[in-house]
C-alpha cells in the first residue's frame, strides 16, 4: 500500500501525519473520480467536495505523497462533466443544490493549480453572479461586491444567503486564475469587505443575514447606537454591530489577500492583529463569555485550514487522527463530523505547518 501512494521513506512524525491523511482521502475518492459524502445527502453528489478535496491534496508535496496514477486527471475530469452550460458546477443534481458558488471558486483554484484548461467558462460565470450593477445592485446596498449561494442570479431586493466566506472562495478561485487588480471583480469585492471589516479589526460574515453571524451581535455598539441616534444607519455600514471571531476574520485575511491587498496594507494589518492578540490553539476566538461557544468547537477545523493559511506562525493543535488516517469533529454543527470534510481542512493545516496533535 506504501508503494501505491508512493510514500518516501525516512519522513518525520509531520510527514507520517500527512502521509496517513492523504492516503485515506485517496483511497476514498470514488471510480468516477469524485468524492461524495457519505454523511450528508446534501453533499453526496460530489460537485463542492471534489474540488474541496482535490484543492486540500494539492497541498502535498509529492516528495511526502504522491498522488495514485491517473487520480488527479480522473477528479478533474469529474469536475469538468458536471459543468453546466452557464459554467456552473454545483447545479447537476436536480435533488439538491450543491453550494455552486463555493464549488465554482474551489473548481476554478484547483483546475489552475493543477495547469489544467477549462477553467475560463467557470470565472466567466462567477463575474455575473457578483452582486455589482450588472445584476441591478448599487454600491450602497449590503450584499455589494459579495457572492452568494450561487445558481439563479439574484436581483434587488433578493439578494438570498451572501457571506464572507463563500467570497473568500471565489476570491481565491480568481486569484489562482491569475485575477490582478484592476480587475473590477477585486475592486467591487473590496466593498464589501470594508463592511464585514470592524473597527477592532476582525470581520463579521454577513451584512444581509443578521442570524448567520455565528458570534452574534456586540452589544456596546448596539447601546452606544441607541444613544446616539445620528450612528444608525450611515451608510448603510453595520460595522461593529457584529463580533468579530476567529474564522471569518482569517477569511478576510484570505479574502484581502486574493483581492490583492497588499501585506502592509492597513486593513490587513488591523485583521492580523486581532488574530494574534485572540488567536486560540484548540478552539476559534471570538465566541469567549456568549451562549454561542459551540461554535468555537463546531468551527475547530475549518478555523485550523483557514488561519494555517492567512497566518500560518499561528500554530493549533488538533485531535488525536484516527487509526485510517482521518479526522472528525464531534461537533457537527457545521457538518465536520464527515471525515471528508474535518481530514481535508486538517491535511490542509498540518501542510502548511502550522499544526499539530494532541
Amino acid at each position: 500500500m506504501a508503494a501505491a501512494f508512493g510514500i518516501a521513506a525516512g519522513c518525520t512524525q509531520r510527514d507520517t501525519r500527512i502521509q496517513k491523511a492523504a492516503r485515506y482521502l485517496w483511497a476514498k475518492q470514488a471510480e468516477d473520480g469524485g468524492w461524495h459524502s457519505q454523511t450528508y445527502g446534501l453533499l453526496r453528489s460530489g460537485q463542492s467536495l471534489t474540488p474541496f478535496v482535490l484543492d486540500a491534496l494539492l497541498d502535498v508535496p509529492e516528495n511526502v505523497v504522491a498522488p495514485p496514477a491517473g487520480a488527479i486527471d480522473r477528479a478533474i475530469a469529474f469536475i469538468k462533466r458536471n459543468i453546466n452550460q452557464d459554467g456552473l458546477l454545483g447545479l447537476m443534481d436536480s435533488t439538491a443544490v450543491d453550494y455552486p458558488n463555493y464549488a465554482t471558486g474551489l473548481a476554478v483554484r484547483a483546475l489552475s493549480r493543477a495547469k489544467s484548461p477549462g477553467w475560463e467558462p467557470m470565472l466567466a460565470a462567477l463575474r455575473l453572479q457578483q452582486f455589482t450593477e450588472a445584476n441591478g445592485w448599487h454600491r450602497d446596498d449590503p450584499p455589494y461586491g459579495a457572492w452568494g449561494m450561487g445558481g439563479e442570479r439574484r436581483v434587488p431586493p433578493d439578494a438570498g444567503h451572501v457571506d464572507l466566506a463563500m467570497t473568500r472562495y471565489v476570491l481565491e478561485g480568481f486569484a489562482a486564475a491569475g485575477a490582478r487588480p484592476p480587475d473590477r471583480a477585486l475592486a467591487d469585492a473590496l466593498v464589501y469587505l470594508d463592511r464585514c471589516q470592524n473597527p477592532d479589526g476582525g470581520f463579521f460574515f454577513s451584512t444581509v443575514e443578521a442570524d448567520i453571524n455565528k458570534a452574534g451581535e456586540d452589544a456596546s455598539h448596539n447601546r452606544a447606537q441607541r444613544q446616539e441616534p445620528a450612528m444608525r444607519g450611515k451608510a448603510g455600514e453595520q460595522a461593529g454591530k457584529f463580533r468579530s471571531y476567529g474564522s471569518t476574520t482569517a477569511d478576510g485575511v484570505l479574502a484581502l489577500r486574493a483581492a490583492g491587498v497588499a501585506a502592509d496594507d492597513p486593513r490587513m494589518a488591523r485583521a492580523k492583529r486581532w488574530l494574534r492578540d485572540h488567536h486560540r490553539f484548540d478552539r476559534v476566538p471570538g465566541f469567549e463569555g456568549t451562549a454561542r461557544e459551540t461554535w468555537s468547537e463546531g468551527l475547530r477545523f475549518y478555523y485550523a485550514g483557514a488561519i494555517s493559511s492567512a497566518m500560518p506562525e499561528l500554530s493549533v493543535l488538533l485531535p488525536l487522527q484516527r487509526a485510517d488516517g482521518s479526522w472528525a469533529n464531534p461537533n457537527n454543527i457545521v457538518k465536520e463530523d464527515d471525515p471528508l470534510i474535518a481530514t481535508a481542512f486538517a491535511l490542509r493545516a498540518i501542510a502548511k505547518g502550522a499544526a499539530s496533535t494532541a
